[in-house]
């Protein structure tokens, strides 16, 4: 990816250099974490709201059946052939050809590449795109989404109730949930036969270079956080999130954690680079069964981070209304319950665990697709920040894929 102009922002732009200048004359850059691809996420820390909001484009929607959806890795069914099941069937029940991208690696790289065009209000190529709850919330402040026509949406009656008014979107006006799940632990079980069940484990001398960490902040850092005993979703600041970035840091520059990448993590799962690591729930589950049974994930004791991915429809899109169709359409349970038997993230959708039990029974029962109280008692919401925090605790997040 072409790598932006240094930002405006005094602060970001300072940052920036700092950590390009600890590069000189030490060991390079994290593998997997590429200067342009850190430095550009970095970029997109600046969060504060412009002074005039984009406008919304015209809907052609009508005169053109055809959609770009991005998405992240993973993340829908896929048959043998490459195939995707459920986007064929919605073709053939609506006549809107949908191009799928797995253009979404984390939610810093893919905004820094289209925030540009946002704030003009151009078509980014996307008509709708799927990002974390609180990337979707900065979307939101900045003006660059469409307000969502709930009557062509009436599938959104089954959307689960404690999702339907969030902070950042009352009454799902801008966005409406894609998947949720969890970041935990995983371990390669064949590597690793006693396991490795807390984050203290993943710093154990036999690990030194084998282990990966994510690259989304609230993730990574909400692991750790918790690992100190910070309740992320309640009262804390800069002296707790500091304790944690230093052990983050202490385990980059002793060598301990190989990689900080986004969803290409996995990639050092298959080839046996990383042999534990703090990972997203559901790509555990694909892999597996993708690659044998090889990989083990648990939400650790301390706790795990629990989101949600969501659509919502750019600033400048051309065919909402062909993207609400898509909406609803994911939203019909038997749908959903195809999905997840795919992705096995937690889904949305009222009635989609008793379509499963028409699918596998088993299936309906995975605590990582449809959660019981027990089990999401043990994973917690990174707590909102507010712009000056996002910038300021993302920056110092960077600073350490920056520099190694």
């Amino acid at each position: 990816m072409s790598p932006k102009p240094m930002p405006a922002d005094p602060m970001i732009a300072q940052l920036v250099r700092m950590a390009q200048s600890s590069r000189m004359g030490r060991r390079t850059l994290l593998a997997g974490a590429g200067a342009g691809a850190a430095a550009l996420a970095l970029a997109a820390c600046s969060t504060g709201t412009p002074a005039a909001k984009p406008t919304a484009a015209v809907d052609k929607s009508a005169s053109d059946k055809t959609l770009r959806w991005d998405n992240w890795a993973l993340y829908i069914d896929i048959d043998d052939d490459g195939n995707y099941p459920t986007l064929e069937a919605f073709t053939q029940e609506t006549g809107i050809k949908v191009a799928y991208t797995e253009a979404v690696d984390d939610n810093n790289t893919y905004y820094g590449k289209v925030k540009d065009q946002l704030a003009l209000g151009q078509d980014i190529g996307a008509d709708t795109v799927c990002l974390t709850d609180w990337m979707v919330a900065r979307m939101i402040r900045m003006g660059y989404t469409q307000e969502l026509d709930h009557a062509n949406i009436p599938n959104l009656a089954n959307l689960t109730p404690s999702l339907v008014d969030v902070d950042f979107d009352p009454g799902r006006k801008m966005s409406v949930p894609w998947q949720g799940g969890f970041a935990g632990i995983c371990w390669n079980k064949e590597k690793l036969p006693d396991g490795v069940h807390s984050v203290e484990e993943l710093w154990a001398p036999d690990l030194k270079g084998r282990v990966g960490t994510l690259s989304e902040m609230r993730d990574t850092m909400g692991v750790l956080m918790q690992a100190n005993g910070v309740d992320i979703s309640g009262k804390w600041g800069d002296d707790e999130y500091n304790a944690a970035i230093d052990i983050l840091q202490k385990q980059v520059t002793d060598g301990q954690i190989r990689n900080i990448k986004g969803n290409s993590y996995k990639e050092d799962l298959v080839n046996g680079d990383t042999l534990a690591a703090i990972v997203w729930s559901g790509d555990i589950t694909q892999l597996n069964a993708e690659n044998g049974d090889k990989w083990e994930f648990i939400i650790p004791e301390t706790g795990g981070t629990l989101w949600n991915d969501n659509f919502l429809v750019p600033i400048g899109s051309p065919r909402k209304a062909n993207a609400e169709a898509l909406i609803n359409y994911y939203y019909q349970p038997e749908v959903a319950a195809e999905v997840a038997a795919y992705v096995n993230y937690i889904t949305p959708v009222v009635g989609a665990k008793e379509a499963a039990m028409a699918i596998d029974p088993e299936l309906a029962n995975n605590q990582l697709i449809f959660p019981d109280t027990n089990t999401l008692s043990n994973a917690h919401v990174f707590r909102n920040l507010t712009p000056v925090e996002e910038q300021k605790y993302d920056a110092a997040f960077q600073q350490i894929l920056l520099g190694a």
